[in-house]
């Protein structure tokens, strides 16, 4: 039987699959800092985007996009300066959530934002 994390990472593969046919470049995945984990790293033209994939087997408890709490964006915002400082990263950037659920995949672009001055460290 599939664990929970066995299904977390199908689903991010089945994410990969789709935004690569959307014509993004994956620079990585699982990124894992002291922060917590970036799920997919990407570049859409001139702009790298932090990815969250959430799955849901059932919606009874919400959309997947619910999940993306504002302590777990806080998380991805800091495991992503760490990213943009070890790559010294100069392009634009953005924060989507991938909601999946067994019927559907559905992008979610500019989901959350860096507040500026809010996160040096």
């Amino acid at each position: 039987m599939k664990t929970t994390r066995d299904i977390g990472f199908e689903k991010e593969r089945e994410v990969v699959k789709y935004l690569t046919k959307l014509g993004y470049k994956i620079l990585g995945t699982n990124f894992k800092t002291c922060f917590g984990e970036i799920d997919i790293i990407g570049k859409y033209h001139d702009t790298v985007v932090f990815v969250e994939v959430k799955y849901r087997k059932s919606l009874s408890g919400g959309t997947p996009q619910e999940a993306v709490t504002l302590k777990k964006q806080q998380r991805i915002i800091k495991s992503a300066i760490v990213y943009i400082k070890q790559n010294d990263i100069k392009n634009n950037i953005r924060f989507d959530i991938v909601a999946v659920d067994d019927n559907k995949i559905e992008l979610i672009e500019s989901a959350f934002s860096l507040q500026e001055n809010l996160y040096y460290f």
